[in-house]
């Protein structure tokens, strides 16, 4: 063979993945309150929030009924938001608020405002996938599992087949439980 057919084959190898990794996300159905994730281990609940500090509705309610930390630290970040805050305060973005031995509640700011606006939803599909990459690298860091509920497809006005691809390829090496409420789950 000529020599520089040796380095082109060479250079083939060299750009080959040394493993064929395939996407290894778990993502699995539960009817259940997603405030009570299934499982052993560390764990994170993701849910998401809008950009106008808004806490009151949808899955808020639940969380604040079972941990006020989540909802003192959010009010706590929106309120700093005009500050040099880490994470800011903007789309995209995630707050890790710890409420338990390795347990925490991801706020994800993935919604413009609250209300439709020229008949857009307020969910930002780009910016949930954004979060949910920040929410990967914690999982991965932590050794975690991920948990939610249908993020982004009630008040947020997403539709679900969107968000399921987006949490598929942002958490693409996580576990991920999506959970149902049982009166949603019998629909």
């Amino acid at each position: 063979m000529h020599r520089s057919g040796h380095a082109v084959a060479a250079r083939r190898r060299r750009l080959r993945p040394r493993s064929r990794r395939t996407l290894t996300s778990v993502l699995r159905y539960a009817v259940g309150d997603a405030t009570l994730p299934e499982g052993d281990g560390p764990k994170v609940i993701v849910h998401v929030c809008n950009d106008v500090g808004g806490w009151g509705a949808g899955f808020v309610l639940a969380l604040s009924r079972r941990w006020p930390e989540p909802q003192q630290h959010f009010e706590d970040w929106y309120a700093r938001r005009a500050a040099a805050v880490d994470p800011p305060f903007a789309l995209g973005q995630v707050q890790f608020v710890a409420v338990g031995d390795d347990l925490w509640v991801a706020n994800l700011i993935g919604q413009r405002d609250i209300v439709a606006r020229d008949g857009v939803p307020p969910v930002r599909y780009d910016a949930i996938e954004e979060g949910l990459r920040r929410v990967a690298a914690f999982a991965a860091e932590h050794d975690a599992t991920v948990h939610m509920p249908r993020i982004g497809a009630g008040l947020a006005g997403g539709d679900w087949a969107k968000i399921e691809a987006v949490i598929t390829r942002a958490l693409a090496h996580a576990s991920v439980t999506v959970y149902d409420l049982p009166a949603k789950a019998s629909r």
